[in-house]
């Protein structure tokens, strides 16, 4: 990967210097400045929600949070253990208030903790994969927090169609699971009953 990012680096910087060398250095030290007025927009956005997923895990209210969700885990996942369940829990929620990079802690740990050790992503491994990358955003605060410091006169009023978009990618994304597993599933039974 580091490979891709330093060829696309240098043939950026080639076309630049081939096309308008006098623009190089203004246009590195704008494009460097701009990154890191972004950067420290954003840390307060973060700031606050993670300190929120923090008070939520200390408070107690995150094994609520699993147990009201626990239905949902269970038949998705299909796993037993509490711990397991309460990561994906954290997980989504901490992607549903759309703070994809608060999320990944748990959604790391919860994927540590379902792999099975055969090498091959297991169904609950990819669900899990699935619903993160289309997760429901009741609040897609990372965006909203973009679109504020970018100067959006409203940066709230994209709420209504995120909700609707993942909602409805989420369904998708459950259901194509769920066919596809059932599909191998049922590959693999009639695989085993023709070698005997």
């Amino acid at each position: 990967m580091n490979k891709i990012w330093f060829f696309m680096i240098v043939t950026s910087l080639g076309f630049l210097i081939w096309t308008n060398p006098s623009s190089v250095m203004p246009e590195m030290i704008s494009a460097s400045s701009g990154a890191l007025k972004l950067c420290v927009e954003l840390v307060g956005v973060y700031a606050v929600w993670l300190g929120i997923l923090e008070l939520v895990d200390a408070s107690g209210l995150s094994q609520k949070l699993a147990k009201l969700l626990k239905p949902i885990i269970k038949k998705l996942f299909k796993i037993e253990n509490d711990e397991i369940q309460r990561m994906i829990a954290m997980n989504m929620s901490a992607n549903m208030l759309g703070l994809g990079n608060a999320s990944t802690p748990m959604g790391i740990k919860a994927m540590k903790a379902l792999d099975d050790g055969s090498g091959v992503a297991n169904t609950a491994m990819i669900m899990l994969i699935v619903l993160n990358a289309t997760s429901i955003q009741l609040l897609p605060s990372t965006v909203i927090g973009l679109r504020a410091s970018a100067g959006s006169s409203n940066p709230a009023d994209i709420i209504l169609p995120t909700l609707i978009a993942t909602i409805v990618t989420t369904i998708l994304g459950i259901i194509l699971v769920k066919s596809i597993s059932s599909f191998l599933e049922k590959r693999k039974i009639k695989k085993g009953r023709e070698k005997i």
